[in-house]
């Protein structure tokens, strides 16, 4: 009795990782081996990264929020102690944006606090 390959199968796992590779230069793009190390490479960069991109942003909030705090006399960490015992709700990444965009609202925020 002949072999029966699945053709359609692996025909479409290839295709898969080949247009995940679109873009990429060289043998990366073209040579289904080559191609799979660097998709599967990339997939776990990607995964990483969506990681770290939080702890990213969470660090440029809290340098936002603490040049902002410094500027009317308060350190970050005692702002965010007094925030927190005053029950306010707001979070690090709307304090960083009224910090850069709107000064006097964070201004007021800080004189409640104070």
């Amino acid at each position: 009795m002949p072999r029966s390959v699945n053709a359609v199968a692996s025909r479409r796992r290839r295709k898969k990782i080949l247009n995940l590779a679109k873009g990429y230069w060289g043998s990366r793009s073209k040579v289904y081996t080559v191609a799979k190390n660097t998709v599967e490479k990339g997939l776990q960069y990607a995964y990483r990264d969506r990681k770290a991109k939080k702890r990213e942003f969470r660090a440029l909030w809290i340098q936002r929020i603490n040049a902002g705090a410094r500027q009317h006399g308060l350190s970050y960490s005692v702002l965010m102690g007094k925030l927190t015992a005053s029950g306010n709700g707001l979070n690090r990444k709307v304090l960083a944006d009224l910090a850069m965009n709107h000064p006097e609202a964070f201004k007021a925020i800080v004189e409640t606090v104070k």
